[in-house]
């Protein structure tokens, strides 16, 4: 499988972002690339709330995602939009921070709604409270696709290695995390996440990561990454906006599963822990 990673500095203007996006599927499949990859809220990111409440749309209504669909149909490519926020998609009038994988006729295939939500104060004097507009997702997702079941992640739920342990039982041997890290978070667990996570699951992770400063005033940290089941980083993408392509030699897993058979191994958790 040859995959390509979009890094992108995504702005507040969604026809922009549509237009890098489009840009970016035309190139991937001039490079020969079997499916593209894109971070987290590649649409539209905006932290001033009033202004994402008159900008985001539906499912139904959103440009970019129309525009994506038929950019992939156009192309005869695959693509993961890492995530979109959209709105009027719950019943309590919470957005949804929502991953769409796209086949290569335009349908969409899976999507799936972020479920651990961003609620951090950092040293640095940051402070996000994703959950203020965006409802957490209540369903694991793994869709298959010619060369990989694929389990499907965003950003902060990296740090929720049961959820990762669900996808590998279910059967997926790629795992997606589309990010948009901060640049404290990313610098001390970025890597260090990404590899520990493939290596839980004997499998490949592709990080597709925003980087660099956005119109909203926030910086994020890039380093798109792509990482093999042995936790070897085949691709990193360092800073700045960029397309890159990498070939994931699919034999490689049953290589690592058969040298280290952990997942064989697993056993389930007692609910009870003995207290001594």
């Amino acid at each position: 499988m040859k995959a390509a990673i979009f890094q992108a500095t995504s702005s507040i203007d969604p026809a922009a972002n549509a237009r890098a996006i489009t840009d970016a599927v035309a190139r991937a499949k001039a490079d020969g690339a079997d499916m593209l990859f894109t971070p987290e809220m590649v649409g539209y990111i905006d932290r001033d709330r009033g202004r994402a409440a008159a900008t985001l749309r539906s499912e139904a209504d959103d440009a970019v995602l129309a525009a994506v669909r038929e950019a992939a149909a156009r192309q005869g490519l695959w693509v993961h939009i890492g995530s979109l926020g959209l709105r009027d998609e719950r019943e309590d009038g919470r957005w949804v921070n929502r991953s769409f994988v796209i086949d290569d006729t335009g349908a969409i295939r899976a999507r799936y709604d972020k479920i651990h939500l961003f609620d951090v104060d950092l040293p640095t004097g940051e402070s996000w409270r994703e959950s203020a507009v965006y409802g957490a997702g209540e369903a694991l997702v793994a869709v298959d696709t010619p060369w990989a079941r694929i389990g499907l992640s965003i950003c902060y739920d990296l740090r929720f290695p049961d959820l990762y342990r669900a996808l590998s039982d279910a059967g997926a041997t790629m795992l997606l995390v589309p990010a948009a890290f901060t640049v404290p978070t990313g610098t001390a667990h970025w890597h260090l996440l990404l590899r520990a996570r493939a290596v839980e699951a004997s499998a490949f992770v592709i990080a597709p990561a925003q980087s660099g400063v956005h119109a909203d005033g926030r910086i994020t940290y890039g380093h798109s990454l792509v990482v093999d089941p042995w936790g070897e980083v085949l691709l990193d993408m360092g800073e700045g906006e960029g397309l890159a392509c990498v070939d994931i030699d699919l034999a490689r897993l049953e290589d690592v599963r058969a040298r280290l058979p952990s997942l064989r191994h697993r056993r389930k958790m007692p609910e009870d822990v003995t207290l001594l």
